[in-house]
């Protein structure tokens, strides 16, 4: 066994990869990246031992860090070696600050190797791997989901920050959870973190909530087109809504058209995006399709965030990351300075030299529909429900992924009865959003809330519903989820739902291979959670309110 990593969906044989990640990413980056999360639990024992809350560059620096080791977010070992070596010193400041007394702070880090090469924090990564986190193997898996819960946090909380928002009780609570793995646990200590995860979701969700609709506007319902112009163009992917944003700035004018691919289909959502006539909609379909979409393409791709994958020859010089993206080899646009922007002028230039999009498909897509406008036109749904025209809303969320069992998604939408409604958010949505499933009553039967962290829009809207309805729990409302899954973000929400009170959700297309039995037992008995079976079965249980 050269690593060990069982994070995503997709993990070999739903047990853990151990050569190389099904993902692309090679032993010796995931090795580092649990070094590194090794680092952010030593930060963390030492910010836990000084008044909260402290400096925000610490708690900032954990969510991004945390970002960084997301599936298919950066496979750039120098850049995630660069990040150790900053957490190794923001970790000695913590402990000169701390009033421990046994050296007068003169003890910078029990883990003095800031200055070690990359090969020598390769042998120590060895000894870090999840496998190390309890000899108990269910103690183990609550370890491993309080973590990857801790990474959706980070993920949305790092993109909060980015728009200058921020809650301090998130960072306090990380610092508290990675403090936390580094002991023994009991069972119950275990699970209480977890549960309290979901809690903290729920805050990190609605802050990048706030965040976005402030800088941006509330989501309007749109008719996205999918087709192309003449002009070259950059395709802008990932999440990032700061970097769309500046990048629509920089090309406006320049005769550079830009295109959202895969989970930045939102953006074109958004009432500030639309006033950039060089806006022209989105091309190709989900992350894991992108080797196809890049490579028809033609004109450069602005990765902002997850979901790159090994890239193709055939794009590999046009092709650019930021943020917390990383790949070996592709030119890194550097981080904004304070009061500052991103330079793409680059990436511009590169545009003006590659010929048009190829055209692979044409038409529109609709979506917007987060809490905002979705309330906006509540009478019409609600009306819709008493009338029996409406008989069940299933919530479709999540990410899409290569196994063809996801077809699943696909196959459920068809089969859903016409006087269903699909809520959905994330990349699964691929999986659907451009099928004929026609409206009811103008509503359209595949409502899209917007990126993965915008499934807090879909419980928002549940719980208003339940208001509405004048029901006691939300278990009684005529609304079933059905939920795909592929990496943390996902877990994140997970943790979210089951915070908020939702019960008898499915999940798929497996359940995660960090996951014990035992672990399993504990929410099926406490959450009802299933695993998606037949759909025939699973449509007409969830048409019963199963």
């Amino acid at each position: 066994m050269s690593m060990f990593c069982y994070q995503c969906q997709e993990t070999a044989r739903n047990q853990g990869c151990l050569v190389k990640g099904v993902c692309g990413k090679d032993e010796r980056a995931s090795n580092l990246m649990d070094l590194l999360i090794y680092v952010l639990q030593g930060m963390s024992v030492s910010a836990c031992e000084l008044p909260q809350p402290l400096d925000r560059k610490y708690g900032i620096f954990v969510a991004k860090s945390l970002f960084a080791t997301i599936t298919n977010a950066n496979f750039d070992e120098d850049r995630i070696v660069a990040l150790i070596k900053e957490g190794l010193n923001l970790r000695g400041e913590l402990k000169r600050q701390s009033s421990c007394g046994c050296c007068g702070g003169a003890c910078v880090d029990a883990l003095a190797w800031s200055g070690s090469t990359k090969e020598e924090m390769l042998k120590k990564a060895a000894t870090v791997s999840p496998l190390s986190y309890s000899q108990n193997e269910d103690i183990r898996s609550l370890k491993s989901l309080l973590l990857y819960g801790l990474k959706g946090v980070a993920a949305y909380t790092e993109h909060a920050a980015v728009l200058g928002a921020y809650n301090d009780e998130i960072f306090t609570f990380m610092y508290k959870a990675l403090a936390a793995m580094t002991r023994s646990l009991s069972a119950e200590e275990a699970t209480g973190l977890v549960l309290e995860t979901g809690e903290v979701a729920v805050k990190a969700m609605a802050l990048l909530d706030g965040a976005n609709t402030s800088a941006y506007g509330n989501p309007e319902i749109t008719k996205v087109n999918i087709g192309v112009r003449k002009n070259p163009g950059i395709l802008i992917s990932g999440h990032d809504l700061k970097d769309m944003d500046e990048l629509l700035r920089q090309t406006e004018g320049a005769g550079v058209d830009v295109y959202t691919h895969s989970e930045m289909l939102p953006a074109n959502y958004y009432p500030a995006f639309k006033k950039y006539k060089n806006f022209v909609g989105n091309y190709g379909s989900s992350w894991w399709q992108q080797n196809k979409d890049f490579e028809t393409f033609n004109g450069p791709i602005l990765m902002t965030t997850n979901c790159i994958i090994p890239l193709k020859d055939s794009y590999k010089n046009r092709i650019f990351t930021t943020g917390m993206a990383g790949y070996p080899g592709v030119e890194h646009v550097a981080d904004r300075l304070p009061n500052g922007k991103k330079d793409f002028s680059k990436i511009i230039a590169l545009a003006k030299t590659c010929p048009p999009p190829q055209e692979i498909e044409t038409g529109e897509i609709v979506g917007g529909f987060a809490h905002h406008q979705v309330m906006q036109v509540a009478d019409k749904v609600v009306t819709a429900v008493k009338a029996g025209k409406i008989k069940r809303f299933v919530v479709m969320a999540g990410c899409d992924g290569r196994h063809t069992s996801r077809n699943y998604f696909t196959d459920v939408a068809k089969a859903l009865p016409k006087d269903t409604i699909i809520l959905t958010a994330g990349c699964a949505k691929y999986r659907y959003n451009k099928l004929p499933l026609g409206d009811i009553d103008g509503i359209p039967r595949v409502l899209d809330a917007g990126q993965c962290n915008d499934s807090y829009s879909l419980a928002v809207i549940a719980l208003k519903l339940k208001e509405v309805f004048g029901v006691k729990d939300v278990n009684e409302l005529p609304i079933s989820f059905d939920i795909a899954w592929y990496e943390q973000k996902a877990v994140c929400v997970l943790l979210a739902l089951l915070h908020l009170g939702f019960k008898g959700m499915r999940l798929g297309p497996t359940l995660p291979g960090f996951l014990t039995p035992g672990v399993v037992k504990v929410l099926v008995e406490n959450f009802h959670i299933k695993p998606v079976g037949a759909v025939e079965d699973d449509v007409k249980a969830m048409m019963a309110g199963q």
